[in-house]
């Protein structure tokens, strides 16, 4: 069941579909990234959400290794980001998500911030 969770979740992502994402969380969900290390709230993270599908064109999930576990699921990625202009970038992560009464809790994400840096070449 949460694999299919998981794939509901980075679907909707990949769609620009906030409002699914947000249904899929918790009320009191907490979000984590390590770049920063700190907390943020469920809403706080659907308005990065907002403002990331306004400011991309495209976004997809590849090479998509899903494994669940008792409390929720691991999934590591590619995401492959289209720009307004066309460019892409592709950042490499790792999320991990637990998940009560099919609803995502907690999430921890991990990725290496210099994968979102301009390019300096």
């Amino acid at each position: 069941m949460t694999e299919q969770l998981a794939q509901r979740f980075f679907d909707a992502i990949e769609r620009g579909d906030v409002d699914a994402v947000g249904a899929i969380y918790a009320p009191d969900a907490v979000i984590w990234h390590n770049d920063d290390a700190l907390e943020t709230s469920r809403e706080e993270n659907l308005e990065v959400l907002r403002n990331f599908v306004a400011h991309t064109a495209e976004r997809h999930y590849e090479q998509r290794r899903v494994a669940a576990f008792d409390e929720g699921f691991v999934q590591q990625h590619a995401l492959r980001i289209v720009g307004p202009n066309g460019g892409q970038r592709t950042i490499h992560a790792a999320i991990i998500c637990q998940v009560v009464d099919d609803r995502i809790t907690r999430l921890d994400e991990y990725f290496d911030p210099a994968q979102i840096q301009p390019s300096r070449r």
